[in-house]
């Protein structure tokens, strides 16, 4: 599939990107994420890797309308609803991962 990202042309198949990301492991997700076979990348990092242009140089909305082309899975990281503080630690991990919390 043929993309601009970063005002340059890129020709990116899925088999690509999946060698591409192969052996790279994971930074900490914090805002959009791509998952990749097994694993869940931030966009920035596989566009990062994908173009080997610094991720300065393109948006995340680039990528993510790349990678939701090729057929990948996109997502976008829950914003909490509820406050963090006064909260114990299960419950913080609940409410980062958008599940309700015990009451």
């Amino acid at each position: 599939m043929r993309c601009v990202i970063a005002r340059f042309p890129f020709d990116l198949t899925r088999s690509g990107v999946l060698n591409s990301m192969k052996g790279v492991s994971p930074e900490e997700i914090v805002d959009e994420s791509v998952i990749i076979g097994r694993r869940a990348y931030p966009v920035k990092q596989v566009g990062q890797v994908i173009t080997r242009q610094d991720r300065r140089d393109f948006t995340a909305r680039e990528v993510v309308r790349a990678m939701t082309g090729l057929g990948f899975t996109c997502r976008s990281l829950p914003r909490s609803t509820t406050p963090a503080h006064g909260l114990d630690p299960v419950q913080r991990a609940s409410a980062a991962l958008g599940a309700p919390t015990a009451s």
